[in-house]
């Protein structure tokens, strides 16, 4: 089984997108040699583009949130 989970980080408007992917998404990303390739057709589904972004998987996912320091619960933001 592939990476279930893509972070893209889009610098140009400042956005962290978290992807899931689905089983269907991860099956059809195991027929490509570069995965880089297979999220170039991911592009309209989710609104980035692989230019203007640098990006990561994971099997899973851990979010920890920091304020001057100290992490803080998603509800302080």
């Amino acid at each position: 089984m592939g990476p279930r989970y893509v972070i893209i980080l889009d610098f140009c408007i400042g956005a962290l997108n978290i992807i899931r992917l689905t089983d269907e998404e991860i099956k059809e990303s195991e027929r490509y040699d570069d995965f880089e390739e297979y999220l170039l057709t991911l592009e309209d589904k989710y609104g980035f583009r692989l230019d203007n972004c640098q990006w990561m998987t994971t099997e899973n996912l851990n979010v920890y949130w920091y304020d001057n320091g100290q992490e803080v619960s998603r509800e302080q933001f």
